[in-house]
């Protein structure tokens, strides 16, 4: 299939909304993109959509958080979170191509770990581990398996433990 994996432009704003609210079968997670976007979460360059034929057919979106170990140090990772493809292109392999492209993505310029909550069958395929391998625990009750983190280098998560925080406007949505 021929599909364009780009950064997201600004006249992208709808469709991707769109993507994510028919994807969920519900508005929360199109609002969450919104909110994140316009949130000192928002990373420039890791909110990717997938375009077919010029139609915006997927999205992914990566956001900052902090690991905060037990004694207050704080590491920098990134959120995957959500990922969307619309209905009539799903199991095509654009969610696979937008998260490749978006790790790839982070890694060049300069993150050393993603985490993702997410089925825990899809993920490994990228490389993602339970996040208790590193002693990374979610901020809420989720199942191990579920809870995921990827070094995007060689031992990107080395001496990195502590609770996940993701960006407040994760609870507003």
């Amino acid at each position: 299939m021929d599909v364009l994996i780009r950064e997201e432009h600004s006249a992208d704003v709808a469709a991707i909304s769109d993507v994510n609210e028919e994807a969920f079968g519900r508005a929360e997670e199109a609002n969450l993109v919104d909110l994140l976007r316009n949130s000192n979460a928002f990373v420039p360059g890791l909110s990717l959509v997938a375009e077919k034929d010029g139609e915006i057919i997927g999205h992914v979106l990566f956001t900052k958080i902090k690991i905060i170990d037990s004694l207050n140090h704080c590491f920098d990772s990134l959120a995957l979170a959500p990922i969307a493809v619309r209905t009539a292109f799903q199991r095509q392999g654009i969610g696979a191509a937008l998260i490749r492209a978006g790790l790839n993505k982070a890694r060049e310029i300069g993150y050393l770990s993603v985490i993702v909550l997410g089925h825990e069958t899809y993920y490994p395929k990228f490389g993602f581990q339970p996040a208790s391998r590193w002693n990374i625990q979610a901020p809420f009750d989720v199942p191990d398996e579920a809870f995921m983190a990827v070094e995007l280098v060689e031992l990107g998560l080395k001496n990195v433990s502590g609770i996940v925080v993701y960006a407040k406007e994760f609870e507003a949505a």
